[in-house]
């Protein structure tokens, strides 16, 4: 267990933008930061950051919550996890007790397959330095590519023996379960396991054997899965064997190198997509860091999103035979339709980054990489020319071929430019070009199934309990007077510490002012009038304040961002930050006082005050009108008559207070 002072000291240094900023890029926008979603999949940045409050909110999805919350989601990590993860950066050491081996047994599965990756990383990295085998094959491998031995350190390269069950006994005995050995891929279940008795290290055998070892690492850092290359001039032996889909690892999700690239692709504004481990090293090798690689899979979206969080500038650089386009013309819709800009580079006499970075010197390598980069619509119009001419047929569907792509870019002015230039590339009338661009998108958007169709921020209730496992009466119940509740919490989370100055009388009825804070104006008008909230969510963040205030506590806005309960944290999450900004240059260009919400909290804390009494006493109205309908004697009808004038006459004061007008 991580001790308390050792978490807020956690807390404390991990500054939330700092954090996220490794991940995402963010943009100023007045006091937040702006960014793409990293947890799902947008276009326009709706995901902001609060320095000030330490916390982050995407009004897209409705993800919410401080650094720590961040880690965990982005990173799939259990909340000890995280802390030791933020720990780790910033060089906090964490000391917690001794766990029992009980306690070891039921450690999460996930952090025990994360455990294991680590060890198998060394392992290899260890066996190919460290042994004769290792040395001659693996290491030697490497040097044959030209590797130096910081490259080889950096990306943590390694060797697994010939033996087939060498690395799987190793890691027995050196106390890793068998069991994890094989839900990690690593090891192999063989047919002699019996399904339902104990794994032992018999029942398993190495997947990796006589293989050179690529760690593929995650976003956090952490190694995750592994590609192996056979050294065997078999061809009947896979060249490459990558890691399974396990539960720490989802390869269309996962870019190789982009651990290692991240910074640099903010730095540079720009990303090389690569095909293979060793064109990722190589340019690396060669100076250059904003390079990644789809771990031996077809682009994914999910890989894409991934990038586009840092830029939306991306240069593919596959292979220039006949594979690697081929790879190329698959990626590029993709890429176009999740708004990228999309450049092509092919290296002459089919060479790979790889092959080409070891034919040049590094300064004739990266004047290649600037200076032959090329739009993709300019790369087809080049293709346009050589391979159609004479041939309408083909000069057609090459057209076509670039129409589709212009199709999807979802950016209106960029789309429109690219339809002026191809006009001109291709000697068409730009109506024409922009009618066939209209017709595919109109049938692209019909295609869309409305499921697909994520609703707006302000229609999600991000922080109420599921509507659709709720019953209508239910539904009515808890939600009747939701938006009074919320919003009276939003002033108690953010401004109940504000001293306000309201009226009160003395034990001779005398009225005089008096000074208290916000929190108590509100919660003092809730008791007087025996107001409780009904959503429970709203209940048990109110509880927990008027908790604190009874322990003599004024708890603030910080106080409920890091609450250990997540219903109450991700309330104040929810809650903390606007999905506006206005700017302050208003008043002086146009002469519009925006009032801040500190000088205008108390009056909207009596106005909220003034609606919820006034739902309230309507609904007590009903309840009486629906009562006259009942079969009632002459004084039950009389009594109930009465009580309905006195409702209208309390509903038409509060509703003078409100500044309504109450039409009868």
């Amino acid at each position: 267990m991580i001790p308390k002072d050792t978490v807020d000291k956690i807390i404390e240094t991990a500054h939330v933008e700092e954090v996220i900023g490794e991940f995402i890029t963010l943009k100023k926008r007045g006091t937040n930061l702006l960014g793409l979603c990293p947890f799902h999949g947008e276009k326009t940045p709706s995901f902001t950051v609060s320095p000030v409050k330490g916390i982050y909110k995407c009004f897209g999805c409705g993800k919410a919550g401080n650094s720590v919350n961040f880690i965990m989601d982005h990173l799939s990590l259990t909340y000890p996890e995280a802390l030791k993860w933020l720990a780790k950066k910033y060089g906090i050491e964490v000391v917690e007790r001794e766990i029992t081996p009980q306690e070891r047994e039921q450690q999460n599965e996930r952090e025990s397959m994360i455990i294991v990756m680590q060890y198998a990383q060394r392992y290899f990295s260890d066996t190919m330095m460290g042994t004769d085998e290792g040395k001659s094959i693996g290491y030697g491998y490497f040097k044959e590519r030209d590797l130096k031995d910081e490259i080889i350190s950096k990306f943590q390269l390694g060797y697994s023996l010939e033996e087939r069950s060498a690395f799987t006994k190793a890691a027995v005995k050196a106390g890793y379960q068998p069991k994890y050995l094989a839900k990690t891929g690593m090891s192999i279940v063989s047919n002699r396991y019996v399904e339902g008795k104990e794994m032992t290290e018999n029942d398993l055998f190495d997947r990796y054997a006589g293989r050179v070892m690529f760690p593929i690492h995650d976003d956090g850092g952490r190694v995750v899965a592994f590609g192996g290359r056979t050294l065997s001039n078999d061809k009947k032996v896979a060249k490459y064997i990558n890691s399974p889909e396990t539960e720490i690892y989802n390869k269309s999700k996962v870019l190789y190198g982009l651990w290692f690239a991240k910074k640099a692709i903010k730095d540079r504004d720009t990303c090389f997509l690569v095909e293979g481990y060793m064109d990722v090293i190589a340019m690396h090798q060669a100076g250059i860091e904003n390079v990644v690689a789809s771990s031996g899979t077809s682009l994914t979206v999910e890989q894409i999103k991934a990038v586009h969080r840092f830029t939306n500038n991306i240069v593919v650089l596959y292979d220039g035979d006949e594979a690697g386009q081929k790879a190329s013309n698959r990626a590029i819709p993709l890429l176009l339709e999740e708004g990228m800009n999309v450049k092509l580079l092919y290296f002459p006499d089919n060479d790979d980054p790889d092959s080409f970075s070891r034919k040049v010197t590094q300064e004739e390598f990266h004047n290649y990489i600037n200076n032959n980069s090329i739009d993709f619509l300019y790369f087809k119009a080049r293709k346009l020319k050589d391979e159609t001419k004479n041939d309408p047929i083909k000069r057609a569907g090459v057209i076509k071929d670039i129409v589709d792509n212009i199709a999807l870019i979802p950016d209106n002015i960029i789309r429109s430019i690219y339809i002026k230039e191809c006009s001109n590339i291709m000697e068409i009338e730009e109506s024409v070009l922009q009618m066939e661009v209209n017709k595919i998108r109109r049938k692209g958007n019909a295609r869309q199934k409305p499921e697909e169709i994520a609703p707006s921020a302000d229609l999600q209730a991000l922080d109420q309990p599921p509507a659709d496992v709720l019953t209508e009466g239910e539904k009515e119940e808890i939600f009747k007077f939701e938006i009074e509740e919320r919003d009276l919490l939003k002033l108690i989370l953010n401004f109940g510490n504000l001293m306000v100055v309201t009226d009160a009388e003395d034990e001779n009825s005398n009225k005089h002012e008096i000074e208290i804070t916000l929190s108590e104006f509100i919660l003092m008008e809730l008791w007087r009038d025996e107001i409780s909230f009904e959503n429970p969510i709203h209940k048990a963040v109110l509880d927990e304040y008027t908790h604190e205030m009874s322990a003599h506590r004024l708890p603030d806005l910080q106080f409920f961002l890091m609450h250990p309960n997540p219903i109450i944290s991700g309330f104040a999450v929810n809650n903390a930050i606007n999905s506006y900004h206005l700017s302050p240059h208003w008043e002086k260009r146009y002469g519009i006082m925006i009032p801040s919400e500190v000088s205008e909290a108390k009056r909207n804390a009596e106005k909220i005050l003034f609606s919820l009494k006034a739902r309230i006493l309507h609904l007590y109205k009903k309840e009486k009108e629906e009562a006259l309908k009942q079969n009632l004697n002459d004084e039950e009808q009389i009594s109930t008559i009465e009580e309905i004038k006195k409702l209208i006459y309390l509903i038409g004061r509060v509703s003078k207070l409100l500044g309504r007008v109450v039409i009868r």
